[in-house]
C-alpha cells in the first residue's frame, strides 16, 4: 500500500484543523463560548458572594476585539519561540 505523498498528507491536515476549528461554530447552536476568566468569577462570586478582588488589572483593553488581539498575538509569539526552539535543537541534533 503506497503512501500520500507528503503535499497530501500536509493538506489533509490542514483540512482536518479547519473541520476542527469550524466544527464547533456549526454544531454548538446558541453556546456560550465564554472565557475561562469569566467562569472563574462566576465560581468565585457563586461560592463567597462577599468576595472583593485583590488587585485591578494594570490595563483594561478598550474593546472585547482588542483583547482578541492581544491574546492571539501572543498566542503567535509563543508558538513562535517554540517552533525556533524546536528547530534550533533537531538542527543542532542532525549537525552532530
Amino acid at each position: 500500500m503506497n503512501q500520500p505523498s507528503k503535499t497530501t498528507q500536509n493538506w489533509l491536515l490542514i483540512g482536518g484543523v479547519i473541520i476542527l476549528a469550524i466544527a464547533p461554530l456549526i454544531f454548538v447552536k446558541e453556546g456560550k463560548f465564554g472565557g475561562a476568566d469569566d467562569r472563574a468569577k462566576d465560581a468565585i462570586t457563586e461560592i463567597q458572594p462577599s468576595y472583593q478582588p485583590w488587585f485591578s488589572a494594570v490595563m483594561e483593553p478598550a474593546s472585547g476585539e482588542i483583547a482578541s488581539l492581544l491574546f492571539a498575538s501572543q498566542a503567535a509569539l509563543g508558538a513562535g519561540f517554540v517552533g525556533y526552539a524546536i528547530g534550533l535543537y533537531k538542527g543542532r541534533s542532525e549537525r552532530k
